[in-house]
């Protein structure tokens, strides 16, 4: 049977360049970094060699950049680590309605400590609007917390204009960029950001690596208490192979990123062409234009995404209905609620989202079969047998 991996937005696969990158690590070069002797050295200089390519990536000083365990990790030091760093100045954190769970979880848990954090609402397409984080500062503002592109919709944030307004008002500015380190061009100077959370296995690399850009001067509280790696900022061990694993990768995305972003682009907007012109009562969520490259986001009424999910699989096509961290929640999905969508229209969801691998023919066999899985779910559905009996579709 055809198997077609159309979840890159959940993880990727691991691209053989940056396997055998890993490989001296795991074998000859496996000391423990912080050791004096040869074997810790070789260790050190790997790492180092990533922090410089991840660095130069997004414009910073290879000491601007600290290593963590993945986007999740990034964004709890983000958040907390100025949230208690800067408690003296003030207690209040804006941030948007449709972030990661990684980033609401944080916020919730604050709220419990004492910090008052301000949801932003987004328009249909789930963009921030500047002007209301403008509105939204007050005196005691000390974070803003905007992801750069939306995990499920892949709407693409106007995250400059938002860092202009940070600046100009003193205030720290987080972005989770999970989604688009190494997938869109990235410059933490021309965002005006302060902070920045990646992840490696979004971008063919390995899980359990990632990284946290911080300005040189701004102030963390560490997450993890121990020793003093990473200047003091994140204790633990380093992730040898991992971390030299997500330097591989940064390094093969940026040097492809100029023919992937178009290739991409052409796919994705052939398959969501497709989908809309031959499958009738479909929706694309997300913006038209303002989106990633790789992303197609529909709403498919009248049926359940988890049987699109699960008929597609049985067809060799591996999608989804939105985040992977919240696959198991039966609850609609909190940004699709965002942007309007009724709970049964968000209930409906499919994620289509391509990569490295992803092939022309690929889009050509979802074609193909998506409208007759869409047929055959919607001849059991009592709610569209009565929308065709009344003359509704």
């Amino acid at each position: 049977m055809k198997k077609i991996y159309l979840d890159y937005a959940a993880t990727t696969p691991l691209d053989q360049q940056v396997i055998e990158a890993m490989l001296p690590f795991m074998r000859q070069s496996f000391g423990n970094p912080s050791s004096l002797h040869s074997f810790g050295q070789e260790a050190r200089r790997g790492i180092e060699e990533a922090r410089e390519i991840i660095a130069h990536s997004i414009g910073a000083e290879p000491n601007e950049i600290i290593f963590t365990s993945g986007g999740t990790e990034s964004n709890n030091c983000a958040l907390k680590g100025i949230a208690y760093a800067q408690r003296q100045k003030g207690n209040h954190i804006i941030t948007s309605c449709i972030e990661h769970h990684s980033v609401i979880e944080p916020c919730k848990f604050l709220k419990e400590q004492g910090f008052k954090i301000t949801y932003l609402k987004v328009d249909e397409y789930g963009m921030v609007n500047p002007e209301d984080v403008a509105r939204a500062i007050t005196d005691e503002t000390i974070l803003i917390s905007i992801m750069h592109a939306n995990n499920e919709i892949g709407t693409i944030q106007p995250l400059s204009e938002i860092g202009t307004i940070a600046q100009e008002r003193g205030i720290c500015f987080h972005s989770d960029g999970v989604q688009t380190f190494g997938h869109l061009p990235l410059n933490v100077c021309d965002l005006g950001l302060d902070m920045l959370s990646v992840s490696a296995h979004k971008l063919c690399g390995p899980k359990g690596v990632g990284a946290l850009y911080v300005r040189k001067g701004i102030r963390i509280v560490p997450l993890l208490h121990g020793g003093d790696q990473e200047q003091k900022r994140r204790a633990s061990t380093h992730n040898v192979p991992g971390i030299i694993g997500f330097g591989k990768a940064a390094q093969l995305a940026v040097e492809a990123m100029e023919e992937e972003l178009p290739r991409l682009t052409a796919y994705r907007d052939r398959l969501s062409e497709g989908i809309l012109t031959t499958i009738p009562q479909v929706r694309l969520n997300g913006h038209a234009l303002s989106r990633l490259a790789n992303n197609v986001n529909v709403s498919i009424e009248y049926i359940e995404g988890e049987s699109m999910i699960l008929s597609l699989d049985m067809e060799g096509i591996a999608c989804s209905t939105g985040s992977a961290c919240t696959s198991s929640s039966l609850k609609p999905s909190h940004v699709l609620l965002a942007i309007g969508l009724t709970p049964e229209l968000a209930h409906s969801s499919l994620r289509l989202t391509l990569g490295r691998f992803t092939q022309e023919k690929d889009i050509s066999y979802v074609l193909d079969v998506l409208p007759k899985v869409v047929a055959r779910l919607r001849s059991m559905s009592p709610l569209y047998t009565k929308e065709v009996s009344n003359g509704g579709v």
